[in-house]
Order: C-alpha cells, then sequence, then structure tokens
C-alpha cells in the first residue's frame, strides 16, 4: 500500500486473527512458579463497623490470612486525583484493605493466600468477621459528608433570567452502570528481594496510571515496580484505577516472599468493580422570546460511593464543564456535589461524565422547544456555537467543530428532517417517537511518547507510551508511522504495555490514543526521516540500504507530545415504539454522526461508534445497578444485570463530519466514546417524543412505560 493510501484507510487490526486462534496471553495465563492464590473475604453488610476479624490455624494449604493490621505500616491509602478548582475531600480515599469499618457491600476485609484458587476461597469462608451494622445512605442529596465539589460559571446569570421571556426546568437523574468486561480484573505479583523488584502482571487499561497508584500505595520508588499490562480482555473505563484487591495482592507478595495471583469471579465484578455514571441535576434554561438561549442554572449532585478512587472525581466535573453542550450560552453557574454513599465508588465508564452532561442539556432544550413553540431543530440551530476556538462558560476551550454540518448530515440520513411525535392506533395500540440530540466531548490532553528504531533489514520497532485494549492501536499507529516514513505497513512493528521496555506516558483512556500518542509517533518518525535524510543525503530513502550500511550505529528517535484537549462532537437521531399494551420498548433506528477530526482509520472508527451506541443502547433499555433499602446490591448476575445481545440492536446508520483539530499533528481528535454519548440523550428524546412530553428515567423499562402511557403516578422512574 502506497504512502498516499494509508491514512484514510479501513484497515482491519492486525492482531484479530490472533485472538480469533485463541493465541492471545491474559492475566489469568501467567503462571510463576511457586505462585499461590488469593481469595477475599467481602462485607456483607453496607456500613458497619469492624469489631474483631478470627482467622483460621489449620486449612488445608492455608498459607497466610492478611489484613489491614497486618499490613497497615506497609501501605497508604489510594491517590486521589483533583481536577482543576475541585475540592476534594482526600481524607476519605479508598483503603487496601477495610480498617475499623467497611462501606459497600462487597468491600475487601481480609485477603486469604493458599496454595490453590480453591483452598483460598474454601478458607475465606472460615475467617470470622464481628461487624456492628450501621445506617446507610444511599442517596447523594441525603448523604452529609461531601466528597467533592466544584463550581464554575461566567457572565451575569441572574441578569440573564431577568431579562427572559421563558425560563424552562427540568429535573434528571441517571442509574449507576456496570461495565462488565469480559475479561474481569486480575494480577499476578512477584517481588524479586535481590533486585528490590516488584513485578505485577494487571489486567488494565494501561501501565502508567496502575504503576504511579502503586508507588503511591506501596510508597516505592516507580523504578521499584514493573508494571506488565498483557493482552486485555476490555476494560471500558472500569480498568484505569487497580482495584484495592490488586493492591493487597502486591504488598501480600512482598510480605511473604511468594508470588500471588488473583483473578475475580464475575459476581465479585458485578458488586465489587467500580460502577459509572449515578448523578442527578436540576437545570433551569433562560431563553429570549426568539429562542435564543441567554443563561443556564444546573446544581448537579453525584454518587460517588464509599470512599474516593483515584479517579472518581473526575466524571462529575467532566459532566458539570460539559453541561453547556454545543449551545453558545454566555452566562451559566454550574455546582456539582460528589456525596458519600454506602455503595461501590463509582468512576470512569464509557463517557465518565460526557452522557450525563449530554443527556441534561438535550432534554432540557427538548423541554424549551415544546415550552416555546419553536421546532425543537430550529431551536437548536438558532444556538450552535459557529465560531471557533470557543471558551464556554465553564471554562472550556472547544478547538473546532462544526455542529450544523453534523446535524444536517444526521437529518439527511433520517430523512425525514426529525418530524414530530405520530401516534399509531392500530393493530397492537403503538406510539412511535423521534429523538434528537448533539453532544460534544472532550477527548485528548496531557502528553504521550513514542520511541522507533531502524532495524535490521529496513524494518522498524516502535513502542508507544500507549497501550491498547481493543481500540486498535497497532495498526492505527502503523499507518501513521508508515505513512510518514513512506515505507510498507508490514515493515512497522508496535511494542505496547511493559514498564521495563515502554516510554513513559500516562495512558489510554478519554478518547485520547490517536490525539496523543499517534502525534507523538507522528513526530518520532518524522524526525526519525529527518535523520535518515542527512545520513544519506537522498530526499527518499532505501531504509533497506541504511540499515546496512549504519549497522548498529541504525538511526533511532523518541518524541514527546503535549496538547491541550480537543473536543469531539456529533449529531444522533432515534427512532423508537412503544406497545402500548405491554409497554415494551423497540429502538427502531439510530442515526449515528460523529465528527472524530482527522480519521486515520475509517473501520475502527466505525467499529467504536457502533460498540459506544450499543453500550448506551444496553444503558437506555436494560442496565442498572441496583441496590435495596439496606444497600445490598441486587444486580448480582446477568440474570439480573441484563446486557444486551445481538437481537436488540437496532440498525445503526452511520456517518462522518470531519473538522480537523489545530492542536495536533494529525488534526485528529477522539472515536471511542462518541457513540455511547449521542445515542443516550437520542433514545431518552424519543421516548419522552413518544409519550406526548412525558418523561422517565433511563433504563426505560417496560414498567416504567406502561405505567407513563396509562397515567400511573408512578411512572415517572423515579
Amino acid at each position: 500500500m502506497t504512502r498516499s493510501e494509508l491514512i484514510g484507510a479501513p484497515l482491519p487490526r492486525r492482531e484479530d486473527a490472533r485472538v480469533l486462534r485463541g493465541e492471545t496471553r491474559y492475566v489469568d495465563d501467567v503462571v510463576v512458579p511457586g505462585m499461590a492464590h488469593a481469595a477475599f473475604v467481602r462485607s456483607p453488610h453496607a456500613h458497619a463497623g469492624i469489631t474483631s476479624i478470627s482467622v483460621p490455624q489449620d486449612a488445608e494449604g492455608l498459607i497466610a490470612v492478611v489484613t489491614a493490621a497486618d499490613i497497615g505500616a506497609a501501605v497508604r491509602a489510594f491517590p486521589v486525583m483533583e481536577p482543576d478548582d475541585m475540592e476534594v475531600n482526600h481524607a476519605e480515599a479508598h483503603p487496601v484493605l477495610a480498617a475499623g469499618e467497611v462501606r459497600y457491600a462487597g468491600q475487601p476485609v481480609a485477603a486469604v493466600i493458599a496454595r490453590t484458587r480453591a483452598l483460598a476461597e474454601d478458607a475465606a469462608e472460615l475467617v470470622d468477621v464481628q461487624y456492628d451494622e450501621r445506617p446507610a445512605v444511599l442517596a447523594p442529596r441525603e448523604s452529609g459528608v461531601v466528597l467533592t465539589r466544584w463550581s464554575g460559571g461566567a457572565g451575569d446569570v441572574d441578569a440573564a433570567f431577568a431579562a427572559a421571556a421563558h425560563v424552562v426546568s427540568g429535573s434528571y437523574a441517571l442509574p449507576r452502570l456496570i461495565a462488565a468486561p469480559m475479561e474481569t480484573r486480575g494480577c499476578v505479583a512477584a517481588y524479586e528481594p535481590v533486585d528490590d523488584c516488584l513485578t505485577v502482571w494487571c489486567s488494565a487499561q494501561d501501565i502508567h496510571r496502575p504503576l504511579a497508584q502503586l508507588s503511591h500505595i506501596l510508597d516505592r520508588p516507580p523504578a521499584g515496580i514493573r508494571l506488565i499490562v498483557p493482552d486485555v480482555g476490555g476494560a471500558f473505563g472500569s480498568k484505569g484505577v487497580i482495584a484495592p484487591e490488586i493492591a493487597a495482592v502486591a504488598a501480600s507478595a512482598m510480605r511473604l516472599g511468594i508470588p500471588v495471583k488473583w483473578t475475580e469471579d464475575r459476581l465479585e465484578n458485578l458488586v465489587g468493580g467500580t460502577q459509572g455514571r449515578g448523578i442527578e441535576g436540576d437545570l433551569q434554561l433562560a431563553l429570549a422570546a426568539d429562542g435564543r438561549m441567554l443563561g443556564l442554572r444546573a446544581r448537579l449532585w453525584a454518587d460517588l460511593g464509599g470512599y474516593l478512587l483515584t479517579t472518581t472525581p473526575i466524571p462529575p466535573h467532566t459532566a458539570a464543564t460539559l453541561i453547556t453542550g454545543v449551545y453558545d450560552i454566555a452566562a451559566a453557574a454550574v455546582t456539582v456535589v460528589g456525596a458519600l454513599t454506602h455503595k461501590v465508588p463509582t468512576g470512569p465508564y464509557r463517557g465518565a461524565g460526557r452522557p450525563d452532561a449530554a443527556y441534561m442539556v438535550e432534554a432540557l432544550v427538548d423541554e424549551a422547544a415544546r415550552r416555546t413553540g419553536i421546532h425543537r431543530v430550529e431551536l437548536r440551530r438558532r444556538n450552535l456555537i459557529r465560531s471557533f476556538p470557543h471558551r464556554t462558560a465553564t471554562g472550556l476551550e472547544y478547538d473546532s467543530g462544526d455542529y450544523e454540518r453534523c446535524l444536517d448530515l444526521a437529518l439527511e440520513l433520517a430523512a425525514d428532517g426529525g418530524r414530530a411525535r405520530d401516534r399509531d392506533g392500530g393493530d397492537g395500540d403503538v406510539v412511535r417517537g423521534r429523538g434528537i440530540a448533539l453532544y460534544v466531548e472532550r477527548a485528548g490532553g496531557g502528553w504521550e511518547s513514542a520511541e522507533i528504531e531502524l532495524g535490521p533489514g529496513g524494518t522498524f520497532a516502535i513502542a508507544s507510551s500507549s497501550s491498547p485494549h481493543g481500540q486498535g492501536h497497532d495498526i492505527t499507529f502503523a499507518q501513521i508511522a508508515a505513512d510518514r516514513l513512506g515505507v510498507p505497513i508490514q515493515d512497522i512493528e508496535l511494542h505496547f504495555g511493559d514498564s521495563a521496555t515502554s516510554p513513559p506516558g500516562v495512558g489510554t483512556f478519554g478518547s485520547r490514543s490517536v490525539a496523543m500518542a499517534g502525534s507523538a509517533v507522528a513526530i518520532a518518525a518524522d524526525d526519525l526521516l529527518a535523520q535518515a535524510r542527512a545520513r544519506t543525503g537522498a530526499a527518499i530513502v532505501d531504509w533497506q540500504r541504511l540499515a546496512e550500511v549504519a549497522g548498529p550505529d541504525r538511526p533511532r528517535a523518541a518524541a514527546r507530545f503535549q496538547s491541550a484537549n480537543v473536543f469531539s462532537s456529533g449529531a444522533y437521531v432515534a427512532t423508537v415504539r412503544i406497545d402500548c399494551g405491554t409497554g415494551e420498548l423497540t429502538v427502531e433506528r439510530l442515526i449515528a454522526v460523529d465528527d472524530a477530526g482527522t480519521l486515520i482509520n475509517p473501520l475502527l472508527v466505525h467499529g467504536q461508534v457502533i460498540g459506544g451506541a450499543v453500550q448506551a443502547l444496553g444503558e437506555c433499555l436494560t442496565e442498572e445497578a441496583v441496590y435495596d433499602d439496606g444497600g445490598q446490591p441486587r444486580t448480582g448476575s446477568f440474570l439480573d444485570y441484563s446486557l444486551l445481545t445481538a437481537a436488540e440492536v437496532p440498525p445503526i446508520v452511520t456517518g462522518e463530519v470531519q473538522t480537523p483539530s489545530p492542536f495536533n499533528p494529525l488534526g485528529a481528535k477522539g472515536a471511542g466514546e462518541g457513540g455511547a454519548v449521542g445515542t443516550l440523550p437520542a433514545v431518552a428524546n424519543a421516548v419522552t417524543d413518544a409519550l406526548g412530553g412525558r418523561r422517565v428515567e433511563p433504563p426505560f423499562t417496560s414498567d416504567k412505560l406502561w405505567r407513563a402511557l396509562h397515567d400511573d403516578p408512578r411512572g415517572d422512574g423515579r
């Protein structure tokens, strides 16, 4: 494939054949000689004091029972990120093992180490923990403990509302979600005292953040830890923070002087893994008589769970800063309070605050259209941001975009101009609705690095700081490098996922890999080409000849790329049908138009959009992490936490708009989360449209919709 054909080529992932042949190597495939296994004793209570822990002395195969008292001096609580201007209560950071108190059902209390996994699980049942049960707080608005708080805005909000011809209000809520990756969490930890090096194989989204977290928790220099991420079977945000169990396994391996493995089972993942969303808000929008948006007030409450993990503050902060969406609203006042509840902590889940903001503001805009009588498409057009760069009232700087072009293409693909709801009274008594939604999302930002070396025979080895877990880094970065170097793509080999050999960086999350790590690859390739041209004096380099002549002095290059955030965007249209007799919702069709800047590989972008959309459809139709009044999780299996199958996925039509970002040499933005961001508000608005303006909260279950259709006062879905 020639140079001009590489950027924008829809090439399949190179790892697919290896995955399909079963040649992948996951954490559970790692075997270290002399390895023991860990199982965890978990709290059965949502909130309780720990009065005593009694451990068995003679269980078969038992090596040790490790509690907070055993490792207390050797570990620290989790480090917690502090987004710009956000107040963070660092005293409430998650402990490695519970010490004196538990704050959610499923919290790890003790690690049981035995010769086999089965023996460890058997011995865990013999550990006797006595608890003093305490009341559980489950609603963030009722919590008296604030874990995070952020307030922001600009402009004269009071004056905007005083001048308004219309003031529209709305209250919205999103339930908690479970990432449920195919591969659950796990690790193998081995300590070598001779080298004073702890090696941890970990199912994670990258090597850098888990290493930094372990360095803090274990109070060890980063150089004393080697972090290896093998193949990863999904993450969706849930593996950006190491599990408390992984920190406990690492501390236990060092304490006992033996390698230890932990592989999470599905029940543990569903009740003990970080959850996403869990946010509600009250919004007010001020509009002029002609529909121009004058000001916005928003107060959000985020259910953060019992403790702060490293990235727990990020999603609510993201939701708050993106709450004005794609609209030119000069005056805004926004506050988000992250409250303690007695549930498992929350963290990033695909979209990580972006869908939350889009859901709320797009529902509010639809309500404004109903209140003002201005068509929902026209109301959006009148208020779209059209000049870039644009600084929002919440302090974000949007780099580029063409929101109206996204909207036009989405309506064109829908082929109906976003027509209003119609009601069918025929067989089955069905109502239909159409929903329109636009979104903008923060992507990129920070820094990443890459190293590239000319190898024997004219091939190239690239080490990237960014690790893949399904996104297709290997083929995408190879396309970038091959294009810059003018070589066949098969001559490019990528290496990821080992802190001993990978260059420094931040990690894979937030739709940032191509914009950040891809740009580092591009800059390193440009540097290598410049070196080669200087050596050979030729504009077109004969790489094979150069490799032969240079020998061990073959050229190599390294690059570090840093930039501000980039902002992807899109427009979605959904068509739904509700059976009035049963309340059953069917999403008939979804139109997805996304602007991710320059597309390096449209095939992979298409896959990311479809994957994100299907995940959001699950959020709309079935998914919700449910707790009872005592804080007990009621969705501990896939019988209770229902995932979509292919049978529930409607036809999805995709379209692309490309407005390159000026912030990186590729013009790239991010595509990993757009489907998850745009689908939710589009389907939600379609459901509200079908219900004639009555709104329920997702998931849109048959019971909720039947009650709404039949004017049952319990049908509001709260």
